[in-house]
């Protein structure tokens, strides 16, 4: 079993009001023992972020005094001359492990990033992958995370409220083609949506359902999960989706 969260922003003034604000949620997903926990995209006032380091040290002060992995969003980053938007990952000896960089650049995105190239696998509790919001469109990115071995999908967002709908969709979609739990976790403000949502599958004769939790205002969510029940259902749906040309 391993226990697994999402925390839904607000607007914050500061940088340092935000992390504030949420480094007391992961101190208490942390006495609880969760051991992974995802936040948005973009959830910050300052999104352009120079020095992961810096910018989370409180976050990785917690990871570290927990033993927990924690995915603090998704970021503007410069990676040499490229502008790209990248994922960190806080790993439980409260460094910073590597990053996810987004693939699919959404509307104006497209005019000023570098999109990523790889679909990453990273291992701290469980083996896990990170789908950054738009990257949740295009089923090859869960795909690939999932046949490189991830158990779970996180997924840090910033979805208007008018997308929560088909937002919603993708990720049950994404979820049931790959028999894997995915996490998203959105902002809720004027703009964004909220309602970020965890997706467990349980099977009811023979057919896979999606059961969901989801998070209205600010606020965490967690749950336990048993992994290795997902992998003969995957397997099969693997196998099964092989016998074409």
């Amino acid at each position: 079993m391993v226990k697994v969260g999402i925390i839904q922003t607000k607007t914050y003034r500061t940088n340092k009001e935000a992390i504030s604000r949420i480094s007391k949620f992961l101190e208490i997903l942390g006495k609880g023992k969760t051991k992974i926990v995802c936040l948005p995209e973009q959830w910050l006032k300052n999104n352009e972020i120079n020095d992961f380091d810096f910018e989370f040290l409180e976050f990785k002060e917690i990871a570290k005094k927990y033993q927990m992995t924690i995915i603090p969003g998704a970021f503007y980053k410069k990676i040499k001359k490229d502008l790209t938007i990248s994922s960190p990952i806080i790993g439980p000896n409260g460094k910073i492990i590597g990053n996810q960089q987004k693939i699919h650049p959404f509307d104006y995105e497209k005019n000023i990033i570098t999109p990523g190239k790889d679909a990453k696998v990273f291992k701290t509790s469980c083996k896990f992958g990170v789908v950054i919001c738009y990257d949740m469109v295009f089923p090859r990115v869960c795909e690939t995370m999932v046949k490189k071995g991830a158990q779970i999908l996180f997924s840090p967002s910033r979805i208007v409220k008018r997308g929560i709908g088909p937002w919603h969709t993708y990720l049950k979609a994404r979820s049931l083609e790959n028999r894997t739990p995915i996490l998203a976790a959105n902002v809720k403000n004027k703009k964004y949506g909220g309602a970020s949502l965890i997706i467990d599958l349980f099977e009811n004769n023979k057919v896979v359902l999606p059961k969901t939790i989801v998070i209205k205002e600010e606020g965490y969510a967690v749950k336990n999960f048993n992994l290795s029940k997902f992998e003969k259902n995957r397997e099969v749906r693997f196998s099964d989706a092989q016998k074409f040309n």
